[in-house]
């Protein structure tokens, strides 16, 4: 447990000016990592870190996740190089094919996209460019002769890692092929421990150790010291991420999908407010960290590091993102600065 890193993860729809001095908080309080979704509903990931790369010192930056079907893994490089430039070395990423809601909008179809093996190629069309500076190749999905670049990472290795969901053939992947793998959207010993015992599969067959991956838990996240607040904030997102969660990894986190379906139906119909209505304080519970800071620690110790992860990425629900992705005004939920400052002062001290 004293090795668990904790990192903040925003969603870029904050005011840039709030957006920028909450990093420097975070940076200021000893946050490993600063994430965003690479996702055309929000502001620009890359545009605010590099904004937000001289400004701070030791924080580091990176999408998790960039969509391999949307962003052209050649780009991706280029990016990662030049953020890594302007950072001092601070910048990494987490690949995966794409958010499945977002690429219906694009009118991409996941089915038939072979999407395991497109991002595979795709981490290691990025990583033979950040390590070579050029790549001939001829993929199933990208291919190239001679391309070549001048943007060039300060890191000697820029960390690539795999988000992951579903498994197990995607945490075998991100075990052999990546640095690491940021699981989203579970909450629960057994789920990770599931994430683990699939990443030491890939790890093994790579000849490395599985506890020298990044082995992160990207969760839905509020604290406050009024623990009631903090888990109304939550409810009001738990069902919007559990729209894009498999029923297998539902039951893994003791979900019943028949119990949710009445939710994110009126989710997926547009009708928010009825989709928190539908969701219950006790699927909240299951689908969040949320609550008092000692209640975060709590399950954080019991449900997360007792697995295996080494990585918390808060994905911090604050009243900012609520109103904007609901309309719900909750002015008794703390902002994201507040809530990293209780998971500063009250949760790291528990895994110091």
């Amino acid at each position: 447990m004293s090795s668990m890193k904790f990192s903040y993860a925003m969603l870029p729809d904050h005011p840039l000016d709030e957006a920028l001095t909450t990093i420097e908080l975070a940076d200021d309080l000893g946050f490993y990592a600063c994430y965003a979704t690479d996702e055309t509903w929000h502001k620009d990931l890359w545009v605010l870190f590099a904004a937000a790369a001289s400004r701070t010192n030791s924080i580091r930056f990176g999408p998790s996740v960039s969509p391999v079907l949307l962003r052209e893994p050649s780009h991706l490089a280029q990016a990662l190089a030049t953020l890594d430039e302007l950072s001092g070395g601070r910048a990494e990423a987490a690949l995966s094919c794409g958010n499945a809601g977002l690429l219906e909008q694009y009118r991409i179809p996941l089915k038939g996209q072979k999407p395991l093996s497109r991002t595979k190629e795709a981490l290691h069309v990025v990583r033979t460019l950040l390590d070579e500076g050029t790549i001939t190749f001829d993929g199933e999905f990208f291919s190239y002769d001679g391309l070549f670049t001048f943007a060039r990472p300060v890191q000697e290795r820029l960390p690539l890692k795999l988000g992951a969901m579903r498994g197990p053939l995607s945490f075998e992947a991100a075990g052999e092929f990546s640095d690491g793998c940021h699981h989203a959207l579970s909450y629960t010993r057994e789920a990770y421990e599931y994430m683990v015992r699939h990443l030491t599969i890939g790890a093994e067959r790579a000849g490395k150790d599985v506890s020298s991956l990044d082995i992160g838990a990207w969760v839905v996240f509020a604290t406050s010291m009024d623990g009631d607040a903090a888990r109304e904030a939550a409810r009001s997102m738990v069902g919007i991420y559990a729209s894009a969660m498999p029923d297998d990894q539902l039951r893994r986190n003791g979900v019943d999908p028949e119990e949710l379906r009445p939710a994110i139906e009126a989710i997926r119909a547009g009708d928010l407010a009825r989709g928190i209505e539908l969701t219950s304080p006790e699927v909240t519970e299951r689908l969040s960290v949320s609550g008092t800071p000692a209640e975060c620690a709590e399950k954080i110790k019991t449900q997360l590091a007792a697995a295996g992860v080494n990585h918390t990425i808060c994905a911090v629900t604050d009243r900012t993102l609520v109103r904007a992705f609901t309309g719900r005004h909750l002015p008794q939920v703390p902002g994201a600065a507040e809530q990293l400052r209780l998971i500063h002062d009250h949760i790291m001290p528990a895994f110091a």
